[in-house]
């Protein structure tokens, strides 16, 4: 007990170093956590390891999950090395011509080569003066979604679909939905594997369940979307469903930035390990979001103020620090 109790109280002396990078250990320390460790049973010394930092965890689970996604999705594959065969000056000696057959075959490839350049650099320049007028176009019609899209705000919500990881590295596929007219987070819905029409349809329903589903739906060109379960499913809800138009940022830019906000905000700063784990870290989150944190966009309101809620303000003599989504954050109140 005496070396337990000086173990753990050594650690939080090293930790009390630095606050804002790892500790240096230095010889001293080594020594006394060896030997502690030698007088602990192996059971109680698991128990009193404490050095590791949750930001520590944060960077090791990140780092893991990039060389995850590199291994993945990499385009370069290693390849092996093989054997590198006879040189050129050794074939040409051992056929007596200086200029052998595969030499002309050489050239003729490399003037083909350049034709093929030549046609290839011809047909981009095309290319880009089409998709130049493509852009310019598809930035009209966005702007024509957008002004379309602020008539019928007033009952219009907004999904998009994010992928995230679990502490174990497993992915889990998010349905965020949004209204629109408050900029309030209606609900997530959360799915363990790869999602289909169906699993999309259950994320849907179990996001908006118990509110009005809205008259509007604005949703992008995901082949989810086009699904003639996810058709049925808006059919039976009466809800007519509006498309974005592609890589135009304009017309379907607040869920964007809320699945950023989301990300930064709450993913990036706790881990999970389940799916049930991880609805219930959203809905702390989507409870702070829509009730306590300040919106911009809104002059400083949370999404869910509404004029005739009262309230006292907090003094600077008196007032208490109520936390949200299991204290990653703190608002003032009245004591």
């Amino acid at each position: 007990m005496v070396a337990e109790s000086v173990f753990v109280k050594h650690q939080l002396l090293i930790l009390n170093r630095s606050r804002r990078r790892a500790p240096d250990l230095r010889v001293a320390d080594r020594i006394v956590a060896g030997v502690c460790a030698l007088l602990m049973r192996p059971g109680r010394l698991i128990r009193s390891a404490i050095v590791l930092r949750p930001a520590s965890l944060l960077r090791l689970h990140r780092a893991l999950r990039q060389r995850k996604y590199r291994q993945r999705f990499s385009s370069t594959v290693p390849k092996k090395p093989g054997p590198k065969g006879p040189s050129q000056e050794f074939d040409r000696r051992r056929r007596g011509d200086e200029t052998t057959q595969s030499d002309v075959g050489v050239s003729a490839h490399r003037a083909t080569d350049r034709v093929g350049l030549r046609y290839c650099t011809e047909q981009r320049c095309r290319a880009t003066d089409s998709r130049r007028e493509i852009h310019a176009h598809a930035g009209r019609a966005g702007a024509v979604v957008a002004h379309d899209a602020r008539a019928r705000e007033d009952s219009l919500w907004s999904v998009d679909l994010f992928r995230c990881e679990s502490a174990i590295l497993r992915a889990h596929w998010m349905l965020v939905v949004m209204d629109r007219f408050t900029r309030r987070i209606v609900g997530f819905g959360v799915h363990r594997s790869a999602v289909d029409g169906v699993g999309l349809c259950r994320m849907f329903n179990r996001a908006e369940r118990g509110q009005t589903p809205p008259k509007y739906l604005s949703s992008d060109h995901d082949r989810l979307y086009q699904c003639h379960q996810w058709q049925a499913n808006l059919r039976i809800l009466d809800v007519e469903e509006i498309k974005t138009v592609p890589f135009v940022p304009l017309s379907h830019p607040f869920v964007e930035r809320l699945i950023g906000t989301v990300r930064r905000e709450c993913l990036d700063q706790t881990l999970f390990w389940t799916a049930a784990d991880l609805e219930l870290k959203l809905l702390g989150f989507q409870r702070y979001y829509n009730g306590h944190r300040a919106h911009a966009g809104l002059d400083g309101r949370p999404p869910a103020w509404t004029p005739d809620e009262g309230g006292r303000r907090a003094s600077l003599h008196s007032y208490r620090w109520q936390p949200h989504c299991r204290g990653l954050y703190q608002t003032p109140m009245t004591a």
